[in-house]
């Protein structure tokens, strides 16, 4: 006798679910950033440290400082190491390998001074070596002193010279002309070998141009979140931007010129700023904060 089976209710079967995205299947990201002069506030090189210690990052390699420093400029520093012994640090270029938590997307932090020197060659031996560690996207983090108010927003520019990055990304593309430091030369040369390449540029107040500038780190750790579409711990970072702008508040409060001033660049920014309330901008604000939302399997650069 041929066995009879009831039909299958939908309602028992399980929800059909899309595998998660290999972790090889991730493009390798180097994020770099350089102290001097594109780091106003060293709010760039400040990004770049706190992502080497949220994700315990491991030392891969060091440019020869003796090719590309002039010393009598960028001095070696001479102290006393954990041993008592006397040692001497060197400005050199590092290259370290960090694993982001959860999405397991590989990722080269690079951490120097802006050369004194060959900046071609420093820019090709960096380059050279992020090809070979397999990685698609470079992506130069800046900081510029400009005339914006401490009270509001610290203002992002993201450009790029890739047209298929633009596409997908909200990043204009690159129409600066003038002077340039290390960061712009080494975005250009990574165009230049067919790899993807961003430039995130925060703008510090110029009043308040000394280091730290914990607001404006902020600014660009959450523009690399965006990126990457992977969620960036800030740690103690929220509480220092409150007590730096509490600072600068307190400076402006005693100086009746830099109030004043201050004022001017607080309405400067509102009017610019009055066209944006669309509802296309309303939209891609909205989208940013799905982007943030969510828990690293996807995103532009997946």
């Amino acid at each position: 006798m041929k066995e009879t089976r009831e039909p299958l209710d939908p309602a028992d079967l399980p929800e059909p679910t899309l595998p998660a995205e290999p972790a090889e299947h991730r493009q390798t990201v180097m994020l770099a950033a350089f102290e001097g002069w594109n780091d106003a506030g060293s709010a760039a090189t400040a990004a770049l440290l706190h992502l080497h210690d949220l994700w315990d990052a491991q030392d891969l390699a060091e440019l020869d400082p003796e090719e590309y420093h002039d010393f009598q400029v960028i001095r070696p520093v001479v102290g006393t190491d954990a041993n008592g012994r006397r040692e001497i640090t060197w400005p050199a270029t590092t290259i370290v390998s960090a694993t982001v938590p959860g999405s397991g997307r590989r990722v080269l932090l690079v951490h120097g001074i802006e050369p004194s020197m060959r900046w071609r060659r420093y820019c090709r031996e960096l380059l050279d070596l992020a090809e070979r560690e397999g990685v698609t996207t470079v992506v130069t983090l800046g900081a510029l002193l400009a005339d914006v108010p401490h009270t509001r927003p610290i203002p992002m520019t993201a450009t790029s010279e890739s047209a298929g990055l633009r596409a997908v990304l909200d990043v204009e593309p690159n129409s600066y002309e003038g002077p340039t430091g290390i960061v712009g030369v080494l975005q250009h040369a990574a165009a230049e070998r067919g790899m993807q390449s961003v430039s995130l540029w925060a703008a510090v107040p110029h009043y308040v141009a000394n280091p730290p500038s914990p607001k404006a780190t902020i600014a660009i750790l959450s523009r690399v979140e965006e990126l990457l579409s992977d969620p960036i711990p800030l740690g103690d970072l929220p509480e220092e931007a409150e007590a730096w702008q509490a600072g600068v508040d307190e400076l402006a409060a005693e100086d009746e010129e830099i109030a004043e001033y201050v004022h001017q660049l607080e309405e400067a920014k509102d009017t610019a700023e009055l066209p944006e309330a669309s509802g296309e901008a309303i939209a891609r604000e909205f989208e940013r904060y799905l982007k943030r939302r969510d828990d690293g399997t996807g995103g532009p650069l997946a």
